[in-house]
């Protein structure tokens, strides 16, 4: 909801502002939106619909089986955009021109590859480890507040992806909106993607519940946002409606986790 709400619709607003109208390529975008919905129909709602396990489980095959289908998905786009059609995927300004990319940097070493790998594996521990130390503060807050404790993931959330939604914002200004969405999207999908077969790697080891499947009020508004991004999506080009429409329902996420 968040990536696919607040961030799609962040830079969609802040683009047409400035723009009037922002383009992308509608078949790198579709691709990418297709590939979220499909992990989280397959680890969210499926888990509500599923009898083996009592309550919205899903039984160990099953887990495995939404692990292995996350991982093929996630690879398969990855290696799609990346190597077999990085155009569908590259940016595309309010006059209709592909920004290709003109300065490629000469590939790195192998050492210079691994030690990047090792930072952003640092990077990652801070992030998490940042979300771990502010959770006593943000509970307080939320607890003061007379909110929900359920409230406290949201907020989390919103801090992890701060980044990306500060980077997003920065290229839908620079007429780069494709180059937000790839963010966005990618960011959804990776939450699912990786995810997913961490957890059920772990719960070979840690012996308690999991509860995956959403709500009837969650799956309402995924299957809204889903509908909506198709529509946004389609036509290849989107206005501050488009953008507005979007954040009305991340609004409408935030009211429900605090109102449900």
């Amino acid at each position: 909801m968040i990536t696919c709400n607040g961030i799609v619709g962040l830079s969609l607003l802040l683009g047409a502002v400035r723009y009037r109208i922002t383009l992308f390529n509608a078949e790198g975008t579709g691709a990418a939106l297709a590939t979220v919905a499909t992990l989280a129909t397959l680890s969210l709602v499926l888990p509500t619909f599923t009898t083996s396990r009592p309550g919205p489980e899903f039984s160990p095959s099953q887990l495995a089986f939404a692990a292995l289908a996350s991982l093929i998905l996630y690879g398969a786009f990855v290696l799609t955009q990346t190597v077999r059609h990085r155009d569908f995927f590259l940016p595309v300004t309010s006059a209709g021109v592909v920004v290709e990319t003109e300065e490629h940097a000469d590939p790195p070493t192998n050492r210079a590859a691994l030690t990047s790998l090792a930072l952003l594996l640092v990077a990652l521990v801070a992030v998490v480890g940042l979300a771990k130390v502010e959770s006593p503060a943000i509970e307080a807050g939320v607890e003061a507040a007379g909110l929900p404790p359920s409230f406290v993931g949201v907020v989390i959330a919103l801090l992890v992806l701060l980044p990306e939604t500060l980077a997003a914002s920065r290229n839908a200004l620079r007429d780069r909106i494709q180059t937000s969405l790839n963010l966005a999207l990618g960011s959804a999908m990776a939450s699912i993607g990786l995810t997913i077969p961490a957890i059920a790697l772990a719960s070979v080891w840690i012996d308690v519940p999991l509860e995956l499947g959403l709500g009837p009020t969650q799956m309402v508004l995924l299957a809204l946002t889903v509908v909506v991004g198709v529509l946004t999506v389609v036509p290849g080009r989107a206005t501050r409606l488009q953008g507005v429409v979007h954040l009305v329902l991340l609004a409408a996420f935030g009211f429900l986790a605090v109102n449900p």
